[in-house]
């Protein structure tokens, strides 16, 4: 099936309904997407017909079994991973990352250093501060280029040394949409043989990762950030996924990915992740899923790219809009997620004018602290975050800004 914006929006029945007899205009993607109806009924399905634990001499439990395997191969399709038990699923991504920094951090000695950035969401930097700590190591913080608040690899570079056992950084900004050079930090990092764990969580539902060409280390992102239900997923390469000790419950295996993940899954959402994959995948060409993929996302990605163009046109007529992040129209290292900030009013001012209106968006820090501490904003309300999916509009773009010119 070819993708435009209005078959997309046919899935999603949350894009179709009024409340307070207004339509609603979902510009919060950044915060969780909404969710095809495929989605939730392969959920209700599930805990309606198979609900079960694994292990069982009978029919559900042996469903289950399927189920978790079928949701490892959609994963390992979604990320390009070498095999399907490089996929470990855990309840979100900072629950993931928390539990696997005590792992990766065992063998760290008292100097060792790690490096995290001011671009991350603080997911990715509190949980490597405090195992670092825990350990004795030294935790150094990369800075943003504030023109266009991406990542300064030169400074990343400077930071970089022997001592340096890994790098954690973003794919893409959760605030400014800037995305990372990921390849070249593994470049970087692999001169020194420190580990790069990559959070993935806003660039997923905008460009398709290939873990395999990265050759990073870790990634991590989220199920409830594309179109799914909330649940973790992180990648983890064959060089760790058996050498690692992470923290566990005896007797639970100790084999493959199932060494890190601690108590009963949520297999209700990884039914609801399978299906979100397929959602996406059904909008591409191709004999394999991983090759559906790379078509459906080539589409929504162009359309995307329309959407930023269009958005960045409008706002260059607003004087009284900043844009805290990349406003060159053009440029493709972004993902259509605008940090904004005005003269007039507050972030929560308009934030909350807009709501009254059933148009959704968020204000404040969006725990990236390094960030809005660096730009002088952590006790000026932050900013007004506009985040656009692929089933949103150009149409849309128009109705955000007639309201906030309204506004201002």
């Amino acid at each position: 099936m070819h993708f435009t914006p209005s078959s997309a929006r046919e899935h999603f029945s949350a894009l179709n309904q009024s409340y307070n007899d207004q339509s609603v205009l979902f510009l919060d993607g950044p915060g969780g997407s909404q969710v095809p109806g495929s989605v939730l009924k392969a959920m209700t399905d599930y805990l309606g017909r198979y609900n079960s634990n694994l292990g069982g001499h009978y029919f559900s439990s042996k469903q289950t079994v399927e189920l978790v395997a079928r949701a490892r191969h959609h994963g390992k399709a979604l990320l390009n991973a070498e095999q399907a038990d490089n996929i470990v699923f855990g309840a979100n991504m900072t629950s993931l990352t928390f539990q696997l920094s005590r792992a990766i951090a065992r063998d760290w000695q008292r100097n060792d250093e790690i490096i995290v950035t001011a671009l991350d969401h603080y997911s990715n930097v509190s949980s490597w501060q405090q195992a670092a700590e825990d350990r004795g190591a030294v935790v150094k913080q990369v800075k943003v280029d504030e023109s266009d608040c991406t990542l300064d690899i030169d400074h990343l570079e400077s930071l970089i040394c022997d001592k340096t056992r890994l790098i954690a950084v973003t794919y893409a900004s959760n605030i400014t949409g800037s995305i990372t050079d990921i390849k070249r930090v593994v470049e970087l990092a692999q001169k020194v043989g420190a580990l790069v764990y990559v959070d993935a969580v806003h660039y997923a539902p905008h460009a398709l990762i290939d873990v395999q060409d990265l050759k990073c280390d870790f990634l991590v992102c989220s199920a409830y950030k594309f179109f799914g239900p909330h649940l973790g997923l992180a990648y983890i390469s064959p060089m760790w996924l058996q050498s690692l000790k992470p923290y566990k419950v005896q007797p639970a295996t100790d084999v493959g990915p199932g060494r890190f993940e601690t108590g009963t899954q949520n297999f209700e959402a990884m039914a609801g992740f399978v299906e979100a994959v397929r959602y996406l995948a059904h909008w591409g060409k191709g004999q394999s899923l991983r090759q559906q993929l790379e078509s459906a996302f080539m589409d929504m990605s162009h359309h995307e790219e329309q959407i930023s163009r269009y958005f960045l046109e409008r706002l260059s007529r607003c004087e009284s809009l900043s844009l805290y992040g990349i406003a060159d129209p053009s440029h493709k290292r972004r993902t259509p997620t605008f940090a904004l900030r005005s003269s007039k009013h507050s972030p929560e001012m308009m934030a909350k004018f807009l709501g009254e209106q059933n148009i959704c968006v968020w204000n404040g820090h969006f725990y990236a602290l390094g960030l809005v501490k660096q730009l002088g904003l952590e006790d000026k309300g932050g900013v007004l975050r506009v985040g656009f999916m692929h089933y949103n509009t150009l149409e849309e773009v128009d109705r955000f800004f007639d309201a906030i010119e309204h506004i201002l």
